[in-house]
């Protein structure tokens, strides 16, 4: 047997191992994220399904809010950050003397 087809016939075993409902589950993940389920399946055996699909369901949310113009550039929140850093720090920076 080459090299390709004890690859081939490894990747159909792992493939075969998983439940029907958890290859739609790989599928569904992959065509989410565009990518093959083959490549899904690395991130799903290392983390799990659960959190596979928390990542991608809150990662597909930020393009959303991002496509949806909802959310603002770093600079400008780093600035108001520091702005309210800075009055508070100000503030509690006088002491009574």
């Amino acid at each position: 047997m080459s090299y390709g087809a004890a690859m081939n016939a490894s990747t159909q075993a792992e493939t075969l191992a998983l439940a029907k409902f958890d290859q739609a589950r790989l599928e569904r993940l992959a065509a989410l994220t565009g990518r093959s389920p083959r490549s899904m399946l690395k991130f799903v055996l290392r983390d799990g399904f659960d959190a596979i699909e928390e990542n991608v369901r809150e990662t597909l949310k930020g393009e959303a809010e991002c496509d949806a113009g909802r959310v603002f550039p770093h600079s400008q929140m780093m600035a108001e950050v520091r702005a309210i850093i800075g009055n508070r720090t100000g503030k509690r920076g006088k002491k009574a003397g």
